[in-house]
């Protein structure tokens, strides 16, 4: 089935994605082969998940021109320094054994971080052909407020979002920009499975309570989803969830609204104050 796109004045990217934290060696390359083969044409990696070198073998061997493939990496926030972030860029390009990403984000923000070193190490790697679009992760209100006043134009931010936690501010703040907003673990971590609700909606449609969840997600403006799926079955069934998503009902979609929206799963310890 074709995904479809978000499509902003920034950017074009599907609205489905293959999230790949956690998998790698040949089990992520199958995995990454085996969303290829389903249909899949959006693949999320950084350099920290140690799986680079596994998701560049898995778009080779699937025989798809690079440029029907969107792919996405991210550097570690312990190489944001200019010349360190060019070497990170460097290093993934050549794991993933592709001449450019189609998108490259800060994975996450570090204290004390030089803002506009980043901008313009970013905007050189732009304007040599190494990335086509840049972004952002787990960056708060605050930081994407000082992004706009370097004059920065981010084409996405990435952050956790999903059916129980809200990124209302975010989401106000990207969409009248043209900045899509990337829902990683967009299940919560298979938390969202345990609802009563989801069940329910799940039962007149026919489908899963995860099911639910991403469709919820992927029915909205602006909002793309990258759900990890190492199993066919599973990577299928959040394909099947971008149909379901047109045919929910107001009803199902008030009822997913009105859930808890408080329980954040990912809170490291070097994680920004996310009301900042």
């Amino acid at each position: 089935m074709m995904i479809p796109l978000v499509e902003t004045s920034r950017i074009a990217i599907p609205k489905l994605g293959l999230g790949t934290w956690r998998m790698t060696g040949a089990e992520g390359q199958a995995a990454v082969e085996s969303a290829l083969a389903l249909g899949y044409r959006h693949v999320d990696t950084a350099a920290r998940y140690e799986n680079e070198d596994a998701v560049g073998a898995a778009l080779a061997a699937s025989g798809l021109p690079r440029d029907q493939i969107f792919l996405t990496s991210k550097v570690w926030w312990d190489s944001l320094a200019p010349d360190a972030l060019r070497r990170s860029l460097e290093e993934s390009l050549a794991r993933l054994a592709t001449p450019y990403l189609d998108l490259f984000l800060v994975h996450w923000p570090a204290p004390g971080m030089d803002l506009p070193g980043i901008v313009a190490a970013l905007h050189a790697a732009r304007d040599a052909g190494l990335i086509r679009r840049w972004g952002v992760s787990n960056f708060n209100p605050g930081l994407m407020r000082q992004l706009e006043q370097l004059g920065a134009e981010p084409a996405c931010l990435q952050v956790e979002y999903h059916a129980l936690l809200s990124q209302r501010t975010l989401l106000d703040w990207c969409r009248p920009r043209g900045i899509a907003l990337t829902a990683y673990s967009p299940l919560a971590r298979g938390k969202v499975a345990e609802h009563a609700v989801l069940g329910e909606i799940g039962a007149r449609h026919g489908a899963a309570p995860l099911q639910v969840a991403l469709a919820w997600l992927l029915r909205q403006e602006g909002v793309v989803a990258i759900p990890k799926a190492a199993r066919r079955q599973s990577q299928q069934a959040n394909l099947d969830a971008v149909r379901l998503a047109a045919k929910l009902t107001p009803e199902d979609v008030a009822a997913i609204d009105g859930l808890p929206k408080d329980q954040r799963q990912v809170q490291p310890d070097f994680a920004p104050d996310w009301n900042g």
